[in-house]
């Protein structure tokens, strides 16, 4: 994997395929994770030491957003591709529904996980959704709600677990 020093991160300089490729091989170690850092987020990571070590423990790390690929050209370190949440998520179906990989949906507001699930069990045949929840306001505060929601993954053992909180919350 290419990862270059990218102004306060490291960033994986890969195209959308070697991000798929990387997806699936993360897929199957189990436990892994990706994210996809911002201008917003680049911000945050010199504020925010949890934040910080998220991003320093991610498995994959791609770049979403213009700007950041703007920036990178100027500091000489081009960025190869902006590979941003919404633009990889659809190509992360395909991969789910090819290989028959079971998903996971947190996130968003009420009733919105559920209906993107239903959208995703009738665009690809292969797909397994095998839960979404979508957490109430704050939370993050609140330990029995944490373990509420870790205890509902895991019991549906997904494949993929797809987290649409918001910065710094889902990560």
């Amino acid at each position: 994997m290419s990862r270059i020093r990218f102004m306060n991160i490291e960033i994986d300089n890969l195209s959308m395929d070697e991000a798929i490729d990387s997806i699936d091989r993360l897929i199957n170690e189990r436990h892994r994770y990706v994210v996809t850092p911002n201008v917003d987020h680049i911000v945050k990571l010199d504020n925010d030491a949890e934040f910080r070590k998220v991003y320093e423990n991610a498995d994959l790390i791609l770049t979403d957003g213009k700007p950041l690929i703007w920036i990178s050209k100027l500091y000489g370190t081009p960025i190869r591709e902006k590979i941003s949440g919404s633009d990889i998520f659809p190509k992360v179906c395909e991969l789910a529904n090819k290989k028959h990989y079971a998903m996971y949906l947190l996130g968003a507001g009420k009733g919105v996980a559920e209906v993107a699930a239903k959208n995703i069990v009738n665009e690809y045949d292969n797909i397994h959704v095998v839960g979404t929840y979508s957490p109430p306001f704050g939370f993050e505060n609140d330990k029995s709600e944490i373990d509420f929601i870790l205890d509902r993954i895991n019991s549906a053992k997904p494949d993929i677990l797809i987290v649409g909180l918001g910065a710094p919350k889902q990560e």
